[in-house]
């Protein structure tokens, strides 16, 4: 960035500003009262956005505007609404005809009770480490996730957040997730030299997490004994069975959650149900995501207007004004990924848009390319995974019906994989002082 390049503070930090009130009223306020239902997060966005809009933008107000509608109606935006759109429809028909009661009951059949939510970490840790993708672990694992926890007599957030935690372990690591092919590409190596590198800070954070998974699920099972699993109807459970199948190969997942729609509403017909009451339950699901669907929009236009602004290009200039050293290089690119997956809500785009600086500093100091790869994927996925207005998280709580906000308490593995990414860089330093 040449010196013609820079951006004043002020009109750096009038460009962030939209994020800044956005934060402010969700997290700060609701941190305040102790509740994090009182704030609904769509309403905090809009007021947000009429900042932006209102305040920090300049030009015409259709202008203003125009840029807030392209960013909320971006190809990727409206393709992540019809995942929405169909995991809704899936879920809610999958429950009304018994799919989810058969999969929980056949669960609590095969494994004990202690190890339920360990187990739910594990199976979203397998799916996406084969499927690659976050959004489609969650799709798969969420419905279930909530019948688990209230079969064992436990909060529904801590089971929806070991699987919001095992989605990103794949997201992190797979060989075909996009957040790893971004951050290979843009470092210039190849992806199983990032894979060891990476592996060396993921497996300690996630083994952690199990055995913390174990402790914190070994309170809740209480309830098990009341259960009737003999009660279930086996091939019902084919659906999800069907879901986690196509997902593994690695089918796409608006593919995915169309063949699973498709078997449902057949063994809904075989089982008694008409298509016309089938019809109803998806649109009943359909409905159920009108809230996500609209934050996702205005979170969308938001982080638009925030990039147009220069907010985004401040961050960059800013945090690496000050570097020093190669534990400090490595620090800062963590942080640029990191603040920068806070403002834009989208990992993969975090790492596209620091990925050039990232490797120029990675140059400057010293820093191996597979290094710098593994850091820029952990640190957006630590991010993403903790920011309620991620799709991640939005749409993992809406199929569960809890609040965004609900699982932070739970979040073990991006708590132990952020300590294991402070642990990995505090480490190389002191190897090479030695």
């Amino acid at each position: 960035m040449t010196h013609t390049d820079l951006i004043p503070s002020r009109r750096g930090w009038l460009a962030l500003s939209p994020m800044i009130v956005f934060l402010t009223l969700y997290v700060a306020v609701s941190a305040m009262i102790g509740d994090f239902y009182k704030m609904p997060i769509a309403v905090a966005l809009t007021v947000a956005s009429a900042w932006g809009i209102g305040v920090v933008m300049r030009g015409g107000l259709s202008d203003r505007i125009g840029v807030f509608s392209r960013a909320a109606g971006h190809s990727d935006i409206l393709y992540m609404i019809w995942i929405f759109v169909l995991a809704g429809a899936f879920a809610s028909m999958a429950k009304e005809i018994g799919a989810v009661d058969a999969t929980v009951a056949l669960t609590l059949r095969v494994f004990p009770p202690q190890l339920l939510l360990p187990g739910m970490f594990l199976a979203a840790c397998f799916i996406s480490l084969s499927v690659g993708t976050s959004v489609g672990t969650v799709v798969a694992l969420a419905p279930l996730a909530a019948e688990m926890a209230g079969a064992a007599g436990a909060p529904t957030a801590m089971y929806v957040a070991a699987v919001i935690g095992g989605a990103f372990f794949g997201d992190n690591l797979s060989f075909i997730s996009d957040t790893t092919i971004a951050a290979t590409r843009t470092q210039g190596c190849r992806m199983d030299e990032k894979f060891r590198a990476n592996i060396r800070i993921v497996a300690p954070a996630a083994l952690v997490s199990f055995i913390a998974y174990v402790f914190i699920g070994s309170d809740f099972t209480t309830a098990m004994p009341g259960l009737s699993p003999a009660a279930a109807t086996p091939w019902l459970i084919a659906p999800y069975l069907l879901i986690i199948a196509l997902a593994v190969a690695g089918i796409n997942v608006a593919i995915v959650l169309s063949a699973g729609i498709a078997a449902t509403f057949a063994l809904g017909l075989a089982g008694g149900h008409d298509a016309l009451t089938l019809c109803g339950y998806m649109g009943a699901g359909i409905d159920s995501m009108g809230n996500l669907i609209i934050i996702t929009l205005m979170a969308a236009g938001l982080l638009g207007v925030i990039k147009s602004a220069g907010g985004i290009d401040y961050l960059l200039q800013r945090l690496t004004a000050r570097i020093s050293g190669a534990r400090g290089a490595q620090a800062c690119v963590a942080a640029l990924v990191g603040i920068v997956n806070l403002c834009t809500a989208n990992n993969t785009v975090a790492i596209i848009t620091t990925g050039a600086i990232s490797r120029d500093i990675a140059r400057t100091y010293g820093i191996t390319p597979r290094k710098t790869a593994s850091l820029l994927d952990t640190a957006s996925c630590i991010v993403q995974a903790l920011i309620p207005y991620g799709a991640q998280t939005l749409l993992a709580t809406a199929l569960a019906g809890i609040s965004p906000a609900a699982p932070w308490p739970y979040m073990v593995y991006p708590w132990a994989l952020a300590v294991s990414v402070g642990i990995s860089v505090a480490w190389v330093r002191k190897k090479r002082e030695k």
